[in-house]
């Protein structure tokens, strides 16, 4: 059995909202280990700073354990860890990294993850999202040390992920929704 396969098992689930949200923390996962690549070849200086990251990864790729439990608990971990690794890592890098800018996937997700009868668990997840980009400029001295030109490759690079990624989400739940929709 090949790797893909393995993890499109991993993934798979009855509620196509749970699915599309397993699929999405795999795909967040798998990333991260390359994060710290990414920063020592595009933005240079402190980059070791990046492995901080690696605290929430376990967390992404627990997310389709957590769902076969509770579909609902699953979906809603899934915005919940980037939230907590969106205020993690502007810690670690500094506000002027853009790294919260990763809270919009993350409003994203509390948007289209939760149907009409779910919208308390929705609306909370959005108010927790808003709430995190609120601490912007208010988590004292980054982990990491960059100048103003490393800062301005590291926005760069973390608003082109953020735009791929926001895409990719609301493709997957657009299409996991229409999928789940009454006929």
């Amino acid at each position: 059995m090949n790797l893909l396969r393995r993890l499109g098992d991993y993934a798979a689930h009855p509620d196509p909202l749970a699915a599309a949200c397993n699929r999405i923390a795999l795909l967040v996962a798998s990333n991260q280990p390359f994060y710290p690549v990414y920063l020592w070849w595009i933005v240079g200086g402190d980059w070791p700073g990046a492995f901080w990251t690696f605290l929430s990864t376990p967390f992404f790729a627990s997310v389709p354990i957590v769902a076969r439990r509770n579909a609902l608990a699953g979906r809603a971990m899934l915005p919940l860890t980037g939230i907590a690794n969106g205020i993690l890592s502007a810690k670690a890098f500094g506000a002027e990294s853009g790294v919260e800018l990763f809270l919009i996937p993350c409003g994203l997700i509390a948007l289209l993850a939760f149907r009409w009868r779910e919208w308390r668990v929705g609306a909370g997840l959005l108010c927790a999202t808003a709430i995190a980009g609120l601490l912007h400029g208010r988590y004292g001295m980054p982990f990491g040390r960059f100048d103003a030109s490393e800062y301005g490759h590291f926005l760069r690079l973390n608003a082109i992920s953020v735009a791929a990624l926001s895409v990719v989400i609301v493709w997957s739940l657009s299409r996991a929704r229409a999928s789940s929709a009454p006929r």
